[in-house]
């Protein structure tokens, strides 16, 4: 039997990504696969490498409750983030660019060395260079943003755009901190670090975990997204966007009109 096009799948993700082309789902069609949407991803990012890109770290996707019922999958996923994604702190990103984009906070972690799966709690600190505030943009390449969980898998687990606020060092407890999606100055999502699998450091683990099934392993120096706290809001254009954890301080990005 002849399996999915690996290849051919990721070309039209590719595609529609850099046209800002909805396009329908593909997994049910194909007949894919969880481990073949990895291969998808594999390949999409690597289609962005081909252009001069560069692998700068790594996202978790689904870490919270929220998250799951908001796109109806229940499964903890991992994609790639490369430096053409990145948006500096308070920079403006082109919403024409995107089908239809989201934005939601998140905690960042800057790695300092390989964590080891499974590595204790308390050793964190010892792997983690630093921690910051964030804002993922995310933009599924499928109508109506949805999709199953391969399809999102293969699509790179709708990775669009970050913003990293400030680093700092990472303080005792991550596990509770109070965090705010605001829009034009209006709170738009209230919710908690704990809504990141119960504590941003498990994301990290069971990132560690995930990636080395498909023979993956964090570098140090990389970005690591541990996962949304909120649901996501839909990003319209000319608005400002602001996430604030609470001890961690802010992150901030503006549509364009």
């Amino acid at each position: 039997m002849i399996g999915p096009d690996i290849a051919g799948i990721a070309e039209r993700l590719g595609v529609a990504a850099d046209t800002a082309t909805a396009i329908p789902q593909l997994a049910a069609e194909t007949g894919l696969d969880v481990d073949g949407a990895y291969a998808v991803q594999t390949a999409l990012v690597q289609r962005r490498l081909g252009r001069g890109e560069r692998l700068v770290g790594l996202k978790m996707g689904l870490t919270s409750k929220a998250k799951m019922a908001q796109v109806g999958v229940n499964e903890v996923i991992w994609g790639r983030l490369t430096d053409a994604m990145r948006v500096p702190d308070g920079g403006t990103v082109d919403v024409g660019a995107y089908i239809h984009p989201r934005v939601e906070p998140e905690v960042a972690f800057l790695l300092d060395r390989l964590p080891e799966p499974g590595e204790p709690m308390g050793s964190f600190t010892d792997a983690v260079r630093a921690v910051a505030p964030a804002i993922e943009l995310i933009d599924s390449r499928y109508a109506n943003f949805t999709f199953s969980l391969p399809d999102v898998i293969a699509d790179n687990t709708s990775a669009a755009a970050f913003v990293v606020g400030p680093w700092s060092a990472v303080p005792d407890g991550l596990d509770n901190l109070g965090v705010l999606l605001e829009v034009d100055g209006r709170v738009a999502q209230v919710g908690s670090t704990a809504a990141i699998l119960g504590d941003p450091r498990r994301a990290l683990d069971e990132g560690v975990r995930l990636v080395g099934r498909h023979g993956v392993r964090l570098r140090s120096g990389w970005v690591f997204l541990a996962g949304a706290a909120t649901a996501a809001v839909p990003l319209a254009p000319g608005v400002h966007v602001r996430a604030v954890v609470e001890s961690l301080g802010t992150a901030a990005l503006r549509a364009s009109s």
